[in-house]
């Protein structure tokens, strides 16, 4: 088959009708037909030429070149694309090297077996450039809603038809047990788009919390207008959900907004999201104060939060806890992912019994150490005091306000307290040694005897041990598995040290044995553009 004057329109006119069809550019097919036309000619010619393929895109001519490559003498490899200097001599006048010669030669004839393979190579063109099209189309579209025809169901996945390409809603994205048949409509969250060799790959859920929030956003002109903002969301799909929401407008009610006239706003998500009852919570900066919103409606008596582990107390009128922890725990569950907060939920009574049982235990350190009687004990936790150091530092003036102390009484009890940890240090640090504590790690500055002790214990016994620790192993942190938070223990945990503290130590270790040098450190501390990111959430 001869490319010849009455087929040359024909090429343009096919290539337009496919570009048509697939959506692409029709440059992109013309392309192909040239790559598909220079495979046929090199077979034709020999595979080591260099055969190039040039289509006229007004009037369809094919044009073929061989083009050949000016290289060193030395260099010379491939005698059919190559040429030297002195070669090309022949061809041009002062030849350099890397110019090019080029030569038109005669359009070949294509047999079956080479009119098949141009097929298939503009067939395959043709389809790597639909590839990129639907990636193209669908990658800035990912984390919004898109509407589309059920075409199938394979093992519980949903394949939608989208428009221009396919997307696949897992069985885990679905809200219950939602069934569905071909070509019912479905609206679905774009969750991610990835190029995959076999063409993009379009995720769909209807359970991530963004297809909520993409869904008020719809429903609620304040949120798309950017007055009212979500700042949060968590959901159990086809159950329940929360959804904070704050308002840059004072003279506008987010949650009134987002509820709607007789709540038609938010029974519009409601029915599509498969009647999931909703909780519209304002949201506050304040920590705490959005906890007891978040866990509406129960009511909270007092709130305690421990911000470096990330865990907050809520205690709540015994007749409330039931209503606080929700059935099967969903109240408190969803209430913790607003805020990010583990919460542990207690009654009255119980956090009485744990405050009573706090102030024995305190109590009971006072008698024993300091040999106070019960009542003069009680009168120190009264006053706040909650352990030794507490009364051997403090200033004396803080003894002296508690009702029957004098100057003589405080003095005292702060000679008792002080023999006391001496006593301990020097048990500890005996102990230490007999681990095996060397005196490097005993006279290292900014731990205690008894630090020293439990980093023995736990086979840190010298200054390079202690260098090799990571600051979560020493001052404790939390992870993330399985979606839950789980608690670390650090060895120096209960002295109170701190992620900072520990940072610093171990820093200070490694800059003594020579590992770091302090000028890098100085140096990556100006440049504001190096961010370390830590595996182990604090």
């Amino acid at each position: 088959m001869a490319i010849t004057s009455a087929n040359q329109l024909e090429l343009l006119q096919t290539a337009e009708a496919v570009a048509r069809e697939k959506m692409i550019d029709p440059g992109l097919v013309v392309d192909a037909m040239e790559e598909s036309l220079a495979r046929a000619a090199k077979s034709r010619y020999g595979s080591e030429m260099d055969i190039r393929v040039s289509i006229d895109r007004k009037t369809g001519k094919a044009t073929f070149t061989r083009v050949r490559t000016v290289v060193e003498d030395a260099e010379l490899e491939n005698y059919q694309a190559e040429l030297t200097v002195a070669q090309a001599k022949q061809y041009m006048e002062n030849p350099t090297i890397g110019d090019t010669i080029v030569d038109e030669v005669p359009p070949v004839e294509m047999g079956r077996i080479a009119a098949q393979s141009a097929k298939q190579v503009i067939l395959q063109k043709v389809r790597e450039a639909e590839r990129d099209r639907q990636y193209e189309e669908f990658k800035d579209r990912n984390g919004t809603i898109i509407n589309g025809l059920v075409k199938r169901e394979e093992y519980g996945n949903v394949i939608v038809d989208v428009g221009s390409g396919e997307g696949i809603l897992r069985r885990n994205e679905k809200i219950g047990r939602e069934s569905y048949r071909p070509n019912d409509r479905i609206r679905c969250f774009i969750k991610d788009v990835r190029r995959e060799p076999r063409g993009p790959q379009i995720f769909l859920s209807r359970t991530a919390p963004e297809f909520m929030a993409e869904l008020f956003k719809m429903e609620v002109p304040e949120i798309y207008d950017g007055i009212i903002e979500i700042k949060a969301v968590a959901r159990d799909p086809g159950s329940r959900a929360k959804i904070a929401v704050v308002s840059y407008d004072s003279s506008i009610d987010p949650v009134g907004a987002c509820v709607g006239m007789r709540g038609s706003r938010v029974q519009a998500v409601v029915n599509e999201l498969q009647g999931e009852k909703i909780d519209i919570i304002p949201w506050n900066e304040d920590q705490p104060t959005f906890l007891v919103n978040a866990l509406q409606p129960a009511e909270v008596s007092k709130v305690v939060l421990d911000e470096e582990a990330g865990k907050i107390e809520v205690v709540v009128p015994d007749e409330q806890l039931s209503l606080a922890i929700g059935r099967r725990g969903q109240n408190v569950r969803l209430a913790s992912q607003l805020t990010s907060l583990d919460i542990d939920i207690m009654t009255e009574e119980e956090e009485s019994a744990r405050r009573q049982k706090e102030f024995e235990a305190r109590t009971g350190l006072f008698m024993e150490t300091l040999d106070l009687d019960e009542f003069f004990a009680q009168l120190l936790v009264s006053e706040g005091f909650t352990n030794l150091e507490e009364v051997a530092y403090v200033e004396l003036d803080e003894l002296l306000v508690i009702d029957g102390v004098d100057d003589g009484t405080a003095q005292e009890l702060q000679a008792r307290a002080r023999d006391y940890l001496e006593a301990q240090a020097k048990a500890a640090l005996d102990n230490a040694r007999s681990l095996g504590a060397e005196d490097s790690l005993i006279d290292f500055e900014g731990l205690t005897p008894q630090m020293v002790e439990a980093l023995a214990k736990d086979d840190v016994k010298t200054v390079d041990d202690f260098a090799t620790c990571a600051d979560w192993e020493l001052a404790g942190g939390w992870t993330t598995a399985n979606g839950e938070r789980v608690k670390d223990e650090g060895i120096l945990e209960p002295f109170g040290m701190s992620l900072e503290e520990a940072q610093k130590l171990v820093m200070t270790a490694r800059i003594m044995l020579g590992w770091v040098d302090p000028a890098e450190l100085e140096a990556d501390a100006e440049d504001p553009e190096e961010e370390v990111e830590g595996d182990v959430e604090a």
